[in-house]
């Protein structure tokens, strides 16, 4: 398997970095641009940029800043926000972004997975899922997250959404745990490991990270391909750089 990846993720609101418990009560932390360098220069593999409303607002996220984190930033990153056809993913990609992720946007329609895939390579198209426990034990999906006023329960099962998102052409998931989100405790190791028994592509772990034994279990317990984390970051728990070398003594691969 190739180096695991680390990847800071910024959810963008009104311009502003900002970060909620289990996808509520969002608090402004920062400036895009500013924390943007600061994790570059700690050592990021890829960087995520979410305009977490765009898709509930029924737009699409601003190519302005896009542009200009493009013009300093020498390491891939994905955006997503509201992208609902190949125009405006290419404005994206033209922009200078690596990747486009599409989540809320997919549910409504599938077959955009597929255009994009085909418009633009499996490589360049992330599909985000926002995935939560029900008391029976299974994991449905959500949508419109980013506005917890809007947020609604998407008529899907999580694994079984996984498995149809990459048969249309997806080339990476990313499995936002709900239930664990800003909690601090972990990651979720036994949904992500269903998730990793259904995928073939790559899998990035998201959602309640906090030091970096959680990382190091992540990557051993589920076999994820890369681990996001945003709270953990932007409140300095963790710098980039220390949490590679533990990894490395840890046995675990990555780019140093």
């Amino acid at each position: 398997m190739p180096s695991r990846r680390i990847i800071p993720c910024l959810d963008v609101k009104d311009g502003l970095v900002v970060k909620g418990v289990r996808f509520r009560a969002h608090e402004t932390v920062g400036d895009v641009l500013e924390l943007s360098r600061q994790y570059r220069d700690q050592g990021a593999d890829e960087l995520v940029f979410y305009d977490i409303t765009a898709s509930s607002d029924g737009r699409t996220v601003d190519t302005r800043w896009v542009r200009d984190i493009a013009k300093f930033l020498d390491i891939p990153f994905c955006v997503a926000g509201g992208i609902r056809s190949r125009d405006s993913a290419r404005a994206l990609l033209n922009a200078g972004a690596d990747k486009v992720s599409i989540n809320s946007p997919a549910l409504e329609n599938p077959e955009l997975i597929t255009e994009l895939a085909r418009e633009f390579g499996s490589q360049c198209v992330v599909v985000g899922v926002d995935s939560r426990r029900e008391p029976t034990g299974e994991y449905s999906v959500f949508q419109y997250t980013g506005d917890e006023k809007k947020t609604i329960k998407a008529k899907r099962e999580t694994l079984a959404w996984l498995k149809e998102a990459q048969a249309r052409g997806a080339g990476e998931i990313v499995l936002n745990c709900m239930d664990v989100d800003g909690v601090g405790d972990g990651y979720d190791i036994t949904q992500l490991k269903q998730a990793r028994e259904v995928l073939t592509i790559p899998l990035v772990a998201s959602g309640g990270a906090k030091n970096a034994q959680h990382f190091t279990d992540v990557f051993r317990q589920a076999g994820v391909d890369a681990a996001l984390a945003a709270g953990a970051f932007h409140r300095g728990d963790l710098i980039i750089s220390e949490l590679k070398q533990k990894l490395s003594q840890n046995g675990i691969e990555v780019r140093l």
